[in-house]
């Protein structure tokens, strides 16, 4: 019970991103959103916040928006839109013109952009995609928009 309270005086500090709009979410938002999810990362820990990451739903996932982790080698340890990725590591793992884009993002050192191309799990089709990067210790926290 306490950890349910301690969920939703979270999500209330933070605010929450609207799931109900519609259409595609933006750099902006992803920009947001990252930020949101490392600092409920850097508060209550990866105990609480990569469950929550998880889950798939608002507001850690809104439209093509979703969360994701990875450690210092590359490994997933949340996915808001594939949980069956945590525990997979990526480091090498390339776009399709062959970007090592989880290698630059470990190489940020406190935040920033990442682009790439990716499937779009709203379109289901490979397309251009910046993601919001932001370093806490030993995790990187990610939420990116794809090009309209």
């Amino acid at each position: 019970m306490k950890r349910m309270v301690t969920i939703g005086l979270v999500l209330t500090a933070l605010g929450r991103v609207d799931a109900a709009a519609s259409g595609q979410g933006t750099p902006e938002e992803a920009r947001t959103l990252a930020i949101q999810a490392a600092a409920l990362l850097r508060d209550y820990g990866p105990d609480t916040a990569f469950p929550l990451f998880n889950t798939g739903v608002a507001p850690w996932h809104d439209r093509d928006l979703f969360v994701t982790v990875r450690d210092s080698t590359g490994r997933f340890v949340a996915h808001g839109d594939n949980i069956a990725l945590v525990g997979l590591s990526v480091l090498d793992l390339r776009d399709i013109d062959g970007k090592p884009f989880t290698r630059e993002a470990l190489a940020i050192p406190d935040a920033g952009w990442v682009k790439y191309k990716w499937r779009n799990p709203v379109t289901d089709s490979v397309e251009p995609r910046s993601s919001y990067t932001v370093r806490v210790g030993d995790y990187i926290v990610e939420a990116g928009a794809y090009a309209r």
